[in-house]
């Protein structure tokens, strides 16, 4: 028999999860499962409540990427109520969106997969944190960062009401406007977003493209599947993150698929393993062959590189020229590397500060007009947004007292999840051979799955009482004397 690997917990991302690698009696890897037991019952616990709450309830699922939940939501309950905010309104919502983006993936560049790269993928793990981070870079720019960061928060406060749960985004517009006051704040806040944007980009390219070992493992096998990839873009098919169409092309960058958010359903499905709580999402046209990957396999991926290989380019010029760079070293669209996950994440924060830029220079963006008041009975509506970690749908439906009947959720993490989970198993062959294994082995298997930035409070589907569970009763001397099995009675 052969011996089992944890790594329990698993580090660096929002939510838990754990590890398990299978050795055979040779020390080689039979087979790698990156299990989550979280629990998210939202889609339940929205049940009867009024729709118009729904963007304040939803932005609970989780205190990193609340914004995203927020405004998918908003944009569920636009379609619901069939009405079309005000142009200042929708400017509005992109241009907070945009502030979270960049200030969201400034928080795993540097933060929670940056040690892997600017510390480095085999240092001490008392090291591979924020600190080792500042050790490198220097306090200055960890004190950059962290001012930066606090900047763009404290205004998404001023006009959001809150930054993890924000009061903000509604049916038909928004609560608050912005007078020319307030703009200017906005403004040159926007500019040092841009200034530090270019900075990072630049920190990218000597830290990471200048060290040839990062650049073969990011290109090397053991972090590449050819998958198909799903994205929104605009009507010139440039990546835009709070609005647009459901994009997807195949493995070897041909458009595949075109959709709006409405017509999901007819295109994605749910698989479910036992060993996890997280659904496997596919595409319905191809059909679930397993975690495999290829043309004849209906894994898709999603989040930053998938949407920039989805897109036919960015649509600033700053994260043009850094979407060009990227593509021409790394050989062309699409890319399948996993690692280079973290280098289109550069180029989006380049893309998000600079929209950022435009929509505060914007003087529409001051009308007294944010909201279009709902005036139908609200019955069934469809909302995405492009959240840090991939597509992200909010499907609500309503009784005709406006109070929810069913909702679905379907969320970036469940998008790659099946893209991840070939992930953690591939890079832990690569790695772990005869038996041989170190804390830097183990951490670069969690590569796999932290270039994804996955978020597994988002993720989760189980419902109190249906999900299983096994109880292992010890003695004082850690003997386990009993064990308590629930196989779980279904999921929802």
């Amino acid at each position: 028999m052969g011996k089992r690997i944890e790594i329990d917990p698993i580090t660096r991302l929002e939510g838990h999860g754990k590890i398990e690698i299978f050795l055979d009696k040779k020390g080689n890897v039979e087979k790698a499962y990156l299990s989550i037991p979280e629990l998210r019952g939202f889609e339940v616990f929205c049940q009867g409540k009024p729709a118009e709450m729904m963007p304040q309830i939803t932005a609970r699922i989780c205190g990193v990427c609340p914004t995203a939940h927020h405004m998918a939501s908003a944009k569920a309950c636009d379609d619901l109520y069939a009405v079309e905010p005000p142009v200042a309104a929708k400017k509005l919502r992109e241009m907070l969106y945009n502030m979270f983006m960049f200030e969201d993936h400034l928080l795993h560049f540097y933060i929670l997969g940056g040690p892997d790269f600017i510390v480095g993928p085999r240092a001490d793990k008392g090291q591979r944190n924020v600190l080792g981070v500042i050790q490198v870079v220097g306090l200055d720019t960890g004190k950059r960062l962290i001012a930066m960061r606090r900047k763009v928060r404290e205004l998404m406060t001023f006009l959001a009401g809150k930054v993890i749960h924000p009061v903000w985004a509604l049916p038909g517009g928004v609560t608050k406007g912005l007078d020319r006051s307030s703009q200017k704040q906005f403004v040159a806040v926007a500019r040092e977003a841009v200034d530090f944007a270019r900075f990072t980009l630049q920190a990218f390219r000597e830290i990471v493209l200048g060290n040839d070992e990062y650049m073969q493992m990011i290109t090397s096998d053991a972090y590449t599947h050819r998958t198909y990839y799903m994205g929104l873009v605009d009507e010139q098919n440039r990546v835009n993150f709070y609005d647009g169409v459901i994009r997807v092309v195949d493995p070897n960058g041909k458009e595949f698929l075109r959709f709006p958010a409405q017509e999901y359903a007819r295109h994605l499905a749910e698989h479910v393993e036992p060993w996890t709580y997280i659904k496997f999402l596919y595409l319905k046209d191809v059909g679930w062959k397993g975690f495999v990957d290829g043309e004849a396999s209906g894994v898709y991926a999603v989040a930053p590189l998938a949407r920039l290989n989805v897109a036919d380019g960015m649509a600033t010029p700053e994260a043009q020229a850094a979407y060009e760079e990227m593509f021409r070293t790394l050989g062309g669209k699409p890319v399948h590397h996993t690692l280079a996950m973290h280098w289109a994440r550069v180029v989006e924060i380049m893309y998000a500060a600079e929209r950022f830029l435009e929509l505060a220079s914007d003087e529409s963006i001051l009308s007294d007009t944010i909201r279009t008041v709902p005036q139908t009975v609200p019955r069934e509506g469809v909302g995405v947004v492009e959240a840090p970690r991939g597509t992200l749908f909010h499907h609500y439906w309503t009784d005709e007292n406006g109070l929810i009947q069913k909702a679905n959720l379907l969320v970036a993490t469940q998008n790659n999840a099946a893209r991840i989970a070939m992930s953690v198993d591939k890079a832990a062959r690569h790695w772990i051979h005869d038996g041989k294994v170190d804390e830097g082995i183990l951490n670069m298997v969690e590569m796999a799955f932290r270039a994804y930035d996955p978020c597994h409070a988002c993720g989760t589907h189980s419902l109190p009482g249906h999900f299983a569970f096994k109880i292992r009763i010890r003695d004082q001397r850690g003997k386990v004397i009993r064990e308590i099995e629930n196989v779980g009675l279904n999921r929802s």
